[in-house]
């Protein structure tokens, strides 16, 4: 249903313009009429100045006899009414010429002439005092003046109204034009209210500004179900891997409680649910942790990381523990990667790359630590020549509590890849996850933003 057009914020932007353009034309259209009306005056000013001052000429050779009789002569030749001409004397009687005025003061100025068929019409006049009290009047009918300004008026006029008529039309189109883009980003904003969450805005593929606002908008809207997929999926995992320890913990206090009261058995018991107790800790620490690492604050506090210097010290910090487990580490790094970020997430996520890659390899598996800087990307990966993980299965381990291991028999809680890969895109980049021919690789691709640590 078509909305009344106040009520639309669409016509009336694009009413508003329409006024503004008429208001322009308008200003403009009347600044053109007095202007040319202005000249037009002007040039007939310069030909009544150039008449009189030929007629002056004739006075100034022969005195009144002769002015008089070159009016005479001028009125007989100019018989189609271009100029008029009147000489008054001391009292004021007309003594030559035919114009039918009285005497009016010198100067120029604008005269209201009596014609022969008794009806009166305006006229331009230069009135020049002369010797003896003598004034001599020169003029110029103000009728072909008026009519060419007529002619613009009426031109102008037409004119205006065309571009007002032509206003209101694309007016109208131009409003219904932003009121038929504007209502897919509000149908899917109600869709999406009314539970919807599948809904997007179309885009064409002209990519123009409601285009680059929708595709915004649609990206937001992604975002918005990821994180209420994740949401969901912690809500039911976090009660599933609650349930275990939980259980358990409830098991062991109900077992001190009710079993043997001997101190040391006692003491046991509370170790372990102690240690439970810890489990359950480190679980919401983790899951804190992803959510600060998600909500972008982080960014703030990014600085120059020597990605180099890092990835030498976790090989030669994680080589030892790594062998002591029956592994090999080894390490490719290439010198002079740096990158903008936090040290403190970029090291977490290598970590926990090589804390994966080792509880879920066979002993004698090689692991393998690189990085390296291509000109888009600064690229850490821990590899190995493992089991591997088949290909529809990889994108399911990066989901928060995913784990291949259907018993949860293995420690952990499946957070180690998720945090990884929220650290990726906290850093604009992302996690890739591939197969190394044999094993697994997984990588870090983070955007280059090169700066000298």
């Amino acid at each position: 249903m078509m909305p009344r057009l106040g009520a639309s914020a669409a016509y009336r932007i694009a009413f508003t313009y329409s006024c503004a353009f008429a208001l322009a034309i308008l200003v403009l259209g009347i600044a053109v009429y007095y202007a040319a009306d202005a000249q037009f005056r002007h040039q007939q000013d310069v030909g009544i100045a150039a008449g009189s001052t030929l007629l002056m000429r004739e006075y100034r050779e022969g005195g009144i006899p002769d002015l008089r009789e070159a009016i005479t002569k001028r009125e007989v030749h100019e018989s189609d009414g271009g100029y008029h001409y009147a000489l008054f004397d001391e009292a004021g009687v007309r003594s030559g010429g035919t114009l039918d005025i009285a005497r009016p003061e010198p100067g120029r100025r604008d005269l209201i002439v009596k014609a022969p068929d008794g009806q009166t019409r305006p006229e331009r006049a230069l009135v020049t005092q002369l010797p003896g009290g003598y004034r001599f009047v020169i003029a110029a009918d103000l009728e072909a003046l008026e009519r060419i300004d007529r002619i613009i008026l009426e031109l102008f006029s037409a004119a205006f109204l065309i571009v007002v008529l032509m206003g209101v039309a694309g007016a109208l189109l131009l409003g219904t034009y932003l009121r038929s883009r504007l209502s897919r980003i509000s149908g899917t904003a109600q869709a999406i209210a009314g539970g919807d969450l599948d809904h997007r805005i179309a885009v064409s593929d002209r990519n123009d500004e409601f285009d680059q606002l929708g595709s915004a908008l649609n990206a937001m809207l992604d975002r918005i179900a990821r994180l209420l997929e994740n949401l969901r999926q912690v809500s039911s995992d976090v009660a599933h891997d609650l349930r275990t320890p939980l259980a358990r913990l409830r098991g062991q206090v109900e077992a001190a409680l009710d079993g043997d009261q001997d101190p040391a058995v006692l003491r046991r018991s509370l170790k372990r649910a102690l240690a439970q107790s810890d489990e359950l800790l480190s679980l919401f620490a983790a899951i804190l942790r992803i959510a600060e690492v998600e909500s972008g604050a982080l960014a703030r506090h990014f600085t120059a990381v020597n990605i180099t210097d890092l990835a030498t010290d976790l090989y030669e910090s994680y080589a030892p523990a790594v062998a002591d487990q029956g592994r090999t580490l080894e390490s490719t790094v290439q010198a002079g990667v740096n990158i903008v970020g936090d040290r403190e997430l970029i090291a977490q996520a290598l970590i926990n790359l090589l804390d994966n890659a080792q509880r879920h390899t066979p002993v004698a598996t090689d692991i393998l630590i690189s990085a390296k800087a291509t000109t888009q990307h600064i690229i850490l990966s821990v590899s190995d020549n493992g089991p591997g993980v088949v290909p529809h299965d990889r994108t399911l381990i990066v989901r928060r509590f995913a784990r291949l291991d259907a018993s949860r028999s293995m420690p952990g809680h499946g957070l180690g890849l998720n945090l990884a890969a929220a650290i990726a895109e906290a850093h604009k980049g992302r996690l890739l996850i591939e197969d190394n021919g044999p094993g697994l690789r997984v990588s870090l691709l983070l955007p280059v933003h090169s700066t000298k640590a």
